[in-house]
């Protein structure tokens, strides 16, 4: 039962750029910041179309949010945008006190995250700023699944008040919504229905989770319930809560560390309202290395079949039959054959 379609490959960094070119003609009071990324974030996009409100300050993260906090208390809608590694941690400070402290008017784009920045290696590869900004009082924080959702996402920040970060990556990545596919923040979208298992995953690993349902379905009867949770803060309890109470068991997927991101999140609404197994795929406890994207994405055991494996054994834990002791391992055994 495939619910959606693969259209080609783009970016997700590329919907990023485009939204804020276009945003630039609707919205006199938007201004960017870039700090010498500009053609790898895109914002060059916006800077080539509008460039008196385009301001470059150089390598120097900090100041360029610090930058923004002051344009947005003077009225603007301020966006900065560097790679996540930079724009969420080495600025770790002002986007805590300048930016939610003051809940100012500013976006963050943090680019190139997950590991798929690939070749540039673990010191680049964001994979933790998740856990780190939901943390954060006043914070809105998006991680787009494809190229057109980007686009929406970055629209949605910018239009509504209040600081605002956003998770994009370089890569060209599946396709798969369309213009009337809905988007609004907070409120996650069901892509599959199914009441076996349900699958809440976010950026990247959406699209795999479209792939282990459809083999779910193929070679066992399975029906998973597949959740593109969007927006990691606010998450959308409810849509969590029918997931545990409807399916009994979840699996959670995300280019992020297993500690602290959308499945911690999922942990922590599921523990207060409605307990049931849950397994988290994700970079188990580790740095990243150097390599193509796609072949990290397989090392990493960040694809459908990870996904697959684990919802295997999140049914059995439901059911009462996965009694081994929980290792890496036993999620592996799953993989045979595929």
């Amino acid at each position: 039962m495939k619910t959606y379609e693969k259209k080609g490959d783009k970016a997700t960094r590329n919907g990023f750029g485009e939204a804020l070119a276009e945003l630039g003609d609707v919205m006199p009071e938007l201004v960017v910041i870039g700090a010498d990324v500009t053609g790898s974030v895109l914002t060059s996009f916006f800077q080539e179309k509008h460039p008196d409100r385009f301001f470059s300050v150089g390598v120097a993260e900090q100041n360029a949010t610090t930058v923004a906090v002051g344009m947005a208390l003077s009225g603007k809608v301020a966006v900065f945008s560097s790679y996540s590694a930079f724009s969420a941690f080495r600025n770790a400070d002002q986007l805590r006190v300048s930016v939610c402290y003051n809940e100012a008017n500013v976006k963050i784009g943090g680019a190139h995250s997950g590991i798929t920045v690939g070749p540039d290696g673990a010191t680049h590869q964001s994979l933790e700023e998740l856990a780190f900004l939901r943390a954060l009082p006043n914070l809105t924080l998006v991680s787009p699944c494809d190229y057109l959702e980007a686009k929406k996402a970055t629209k949605a920040i910018c239009e509504m008040a209040g600081p605002a970060f956003i998770r994009f990556g370089r890569p060209a990545v599946p396709m798969f919504t369309n213009d009337d596919t809905p988007f609004i923040l907070g409120k996650a979208n069901i892509l599959r229905e199914g009441n076996d298992v349900a699958i809440i995953a976010c950026g990247l690993l959406v699209w795999q989770a479209l792939l282990a349902a459809e083999k779910l379905q193929e070679v066992h009867g399975i029906n998973a319930r597949v959740i593109n949770m969007h927006t990691i803060k606010p998450i959308d309890v409810q849509a969590i809560v029918d997931a545990s109470l409807e399916c009994k068991c979840i699996v959670t997927a995300e280019e992020h560390q297993v500690h602290g991101g959308l499945g911690g999140a999922v942990a922590e609404v599921t523990a207060k309202n409605s307990p049931v197994p849950i397994e988290i795929v994700g970079m188990k406890d580790t740095f990243g290395g150097s390599g193509e994207p796609f072949e990290l994405i397989e090392k990493y055991g960040l694809t459908w079949k990870e996904i697959y494996a684990s919802a295997l054994v999140a049914i059995e834990r439901k059911n009462g039959t996965f009694n081994k002791i929980r290792q890496v391992k036993d999620i592996a055994s799953y993989h045979e054959g595929l």
